[in-house]
């Protein structure tokens, strides 16, 4: 029985020993980030390190990280390599992280409401009012992430306009529909900044804090 009870007890520390290198390449919120964009679709080194602001040689060593502990995953193609999660669940463990942080860290909504607050008196839609409001048409849903996220996947009748290029768009959107901007989710302030920017100028602006995979869990859950 003895043996038995030792060898239950090294099966368990072994699966904790595994589960533990997941936890060691989470504890840096530099790699929480890279996770976060290669949510949006794959990705070049180069083209993380742009969006992040670190430096290749940075996203090069979180990427080798991540990758031993088989969270993210790459291809080659030509001379460069594509990096992207190595399975939908990392997205779903990304979305309980923030809903974890957000109930049990007041900090985050504090660093939340500190930031929106400062921003105006814009409005953001639950995805129940984004649906409603598709479903009766006259809108003009925006895409702020960059082009090769949007073409990754975006949600279905959303223009494509980096957040970059917004100012030169304002001229070409129809002033008498209603304007609803979203991004990469709860961890991007751009959809909060577009929306505020819209209304400043006129337009009837609401923002969606919810990402693009969100959107589609939401969609699936409807159907």
């Amino acid at each position: 029985m003895e043996e038995l009870f030792l060898s239950a007890k090294n099966y368990t520390d072994e699966l904790y020993k595994q589960l533990s290198r997941v936890g060691k390449s989470l504890s840096s919120d530099k790699r929480l980030e890279i996770l976060n964009l290669l949510s949006q679709g794959p990705k070049t080194v180069e083209k993380i390190a742009k969006d992040s602001g670190m430096s290749v040689a940075n996203v090069s060593r979180h990427l080798q990280i991540l990758n031993d502990s088989r969270l993210v995953k790459f291809t080659k193609k030509g001379t460069y390599a594509f990096y992207t999660l190595a399975d939908p669940s990392v997205a779903d463990f990304l979305f309980a992280l923030w809903k974890i942080g957000e109930t049990q860290l007041s900090e985050i909504n504090r660093i939340k409401d500190d930031f929106l607050g400062g921003l105006g008196d814009f409005y953001t839609l639950t995805m129940d009012e984004v649906y409603e409001k598709m479903s009766n048409g006259n809108i003009t849903l925006i895409d702020l992430r960059p082009k090769d996220e949007y073409e990754a996947a975006h949600i279905e009748g959303a223009v494509s306009i980096p957040m970059e290029d917004l100012d030169s768009y304002l001229q070409e959107l129809p002033r008498e529909k209603e304007v609803i901007a979203y991004c990469r989710g709860k961890f991007c302030a751009f959809s909060a900044i577009a929306a505020q920017k819209l209304k400043d100028q006129g337009f009837t602006a609401y923002r969606m804090a919810e990402s693009i995979l969100e959107w589609q869990k939401y969609l699936e859950q409807k159907n």
